[in-house]
């Protein structure tokens, strides 16, 4: 197959033709279709049913070590459900504090913490010049939001097959005592779905920062998130990477049920060194008197155990599976070949990344919202929405239906084609 920069411009002129006609004949369908953000189904959701009915008016409230989850107290967590989260990220429960629906809303907790109280006696970071944050990129728009809403100064770090570029890593956390930080999606990352490296992990545990205050913010937001099986996304135990480097205070490790049972309505947790916990509740006894034990309990009584969390995150990815391989299926069959960019198969979690041709995400992006798919904005991996080459796309196959998912992606592939086409000729 020729390649669209083999063509000539007569060539490359035919071909827009036909592809604009295509174009036009979905923008006539009046279509509205959503591939912006990894929201699960409502069949997705509907699999975590039986949680509603696993506390009732009936039941008996008690943790199994007598506390009253209707009550005060139990401030980290009743017992059953720190083993629980403990299971997800692969850690010990007493190393776990069971939060509230939310990681995302604990990551920001922590970064506040950071910032007007310092970590473990250190300087709070208000009170300093400058505070600095390594960001992977592509990453999740939603960390970098955090850090700029704090005034926190972004780096941008290339990820590469293993992980973040940890030359760049390395080296500039040695060298700059203002970076006190570094995001991390470690399993099937968001959004290309690379899986960090034992090497990776490893270089990561073991840096020597400038900074004493440094924390690696290890977002395992997609530790069960399998579509190919749990062997596929091994990754190696960051918290005991740290301890044996003598970096234990380094990490703090979020996840969370979100896309596991409710969104907005599960039940996260952080994990981290014994100095960290104490750090953290020290200030968690201002902040509350304990989080919903309910909605604890409920999660413990439904899903038992890691293993039942395992068992029903297979009926998820029975659903996801056929929704990610019918889009890359498309991809192939409609630019492979092409040179119009470049995708991943991810073996988990909720993304599929497509990287465009330099200069075009923006221009697919708009020509898709006028044909009726709307995409995550161009930009949105990158801190400050801002793609210095313009050409990385998320796609979110979770929320359509298998026939609105067809269409979408069929859409998206002529939008890569007019882009791609349009761009060359302006050369």
């Amino acid at each position: 197959m020729q390649t669209y920069a083999d063509m000539t411009k007569e060539q490359l002129q035919e071909e827009l033709t036909k592809v604009r006609q295509i174009y036009k004949e979905y923008q006539d369908k009046g279509l509205k279709l959503d591939m912006s953000r990894g929201k699960p189904s409502s069949g997705q959701l509907d699999l975590g049913m039986g949680l509603l009915n696993a506390v009732d008016a009936e039941s008996l409230m008690q943790a199994e070590n007598g506390l009253d989850t209707r009550n005060y107290g139990g401030l980290d967590g009743i017992p059953e459900a720190k083993r629980l989260m403990a299971g997800i990220m692969e850690v010990r429960p007493e190393q776990v504090i069971v939060c509230g629906n939310s990681s995302l809303n604990t990551m920001y907790d922590m970064v506040a913490r950071g910032m007007l109280l310092g970590y473990l006696g250190q300087t709070p970071w208000c009170k300093l010049d400058k505070v600095k944050f390594l960001c992977p990129v592509p990453g999740y728009d939603r960390h970098f939001a955090v850090t700029e809403h704090f005034g926190v100064e972004m780096i941008n770090v290339p990820m590469t097959e293993e992980g973040p570029d940890m030359d760049m890593v390395e080296k500039l956390v040695a060298e700059d005592d203002a970076i006190k930080g570094i995001w991390c999606v470690p399993k099937y990352s968001n959004p290309q779905g690379v899986i960090y490296s034992d090497e990776t992990v490893r270089r990561m545990a073991a840096l020597k920062p400038a900074a004493k205050d440094f924390r690696i913010f290890w977002d395992n937001a997609y530790a069960v998130h399998h579509l190919y099986g749990a062997e596929k996304g091994k990754i190696l135990n960051i918290l005991d990477e740290c301890e044996k480097a003598g970096n234990p205070d380094m990490v703090f490790e979020f996840c969370s049920t979100s896309k596991i049972s409710f969104a907005g309505g599960g039940i996260a947790a952080i994990a981290a060194s014994e100095a960290n916990l104490a750090d953290i509740k020290k200030s968690l006894t201002i902040q509350t008197i304990g989080f919903d034990k309910v909605n604890q309990l409920r999660h413990v009584r439904f899903f038992k155990d890691a293993d039942g969390i395992a068992k029903h995150m297979e009926k998820h990815a029975e659903f996801l599976r056929p929704r990610f391989e019918l889009v890359l299926e498309t991809l192939e069959s409609q630019l492979s070949g092409l040179g119009a960019g470049s995708w991943i198969k991810p073996m988990g979690g909720y993304f599929i990344t497509y990287e465009t041709n330099e200069g075009c995400a923006k221009r697919v992006v708009a020509l898709a919202k006028e044909a009726g798919v709307v995409l995550t904005p161009a930009g949105a991996p990158f801190p400050y929405g801002k793609d210095p080459k313009d050409s990385v796309i998320r796609i979110a196959p979770s929320y359509p239906t298998m026939e609105d998912l067809k269409q979408a992606a069929e859409i998206f592939c002529v939008c890569v084609k007019v882009a791609t086409i349009e761009k060359l000729l302006e050369n």
